[in-house]
């Protein structure tokens, strides 16, 4: 019961009241300092606590995952070009087109230094650590998405909230089902740098 007790109040200091305390305006410094912190907690109790070791799978169904994201990342790119093209014509491919080497090593620095950080937080931390904890699988799953927008709150922007929820409904998915670290990293990198290629980066938060 301790234990249970002890993991609902990580749950709510690491997913609910960090985020939500870095909407509030103070020093840049302890908002970096607090994010680090945070972040090498989390990494001393996958490695130390649950005992995370960190190795792509072997058995992995790259077909299966190919073909899937592959579908998904086709209806993600229609709509959201439809949705630059209408919404904000200046960003279309922006970046791509007038600054490619820019674009390129934007592109590689958040695959590697935000995409695989947020899946080890949001997906592998969080199924690890917490899963015992719910009953319902489709709610745990749905929390999960919910933790994730609340982590962009602090954009104070509407459809950010609503992009990022669709987003970790997706990755969660993913990950309950290849419980592979790997595998929902590339999913993510694949989305996110699309997202900041068809226009949408200054929303997001990408160097423009």
């Amino acid at each position: 019961m301790k234990t249970v007790n002890y993991k609902l109040i990580e749950l709510f200091f690491l997913f609910v009241l960090i985020p939500i305390s870095f909407t509030i305006n103070y020093s840049p410094i302890l908002k970096i300092s607090i994010g680090v912190l945070g972040f090498v907690y989390v990494l001393y109790v996958l490695f130390k606590v649950e005992k995370i070791q960190f190795k792509i799978r072997k058995d992995i169904h790259w077909k299966d995952f190919w073909k899937t994201t592959f579908l998904k990342f086709l209806v993600i790119a229609i709509v959201t070009t439809l949705f630059v093209w209408f919404t904000d014509n200046d960003s279309f491919f922006n970046v791509v087109l007038h600054k490619p080497i820019k674009w390129l090593l934007i592109l590689f620095f958040y695959a590697a230094f935000s995409v695989y950080p947020q899946e080890l937080l949001y997906r592998t931390f969080y199924f690890k650590r917490y899963k015992n904890l719910f009953k319902n699988e489709r709610l745990f799953i749905f929390i999960n998405a919910i933790l994730f927008s609340l982590a962009h709150l602090f954009f104070k922007n509407s459809i950010v909230i609503a992009i990022t929820f669709i987003g970790g409904l997706l990755f969660a998915i993913t990950y309950n089902k290849t419980k592979s670290t790997f595998l929902v990293s590339i999913e993510h990198a694949l989305y996110g740098c699309w997202l900041f290629t068809v226009g949408m980066g200054s929303m997001l938060g990408f160097p423009t």
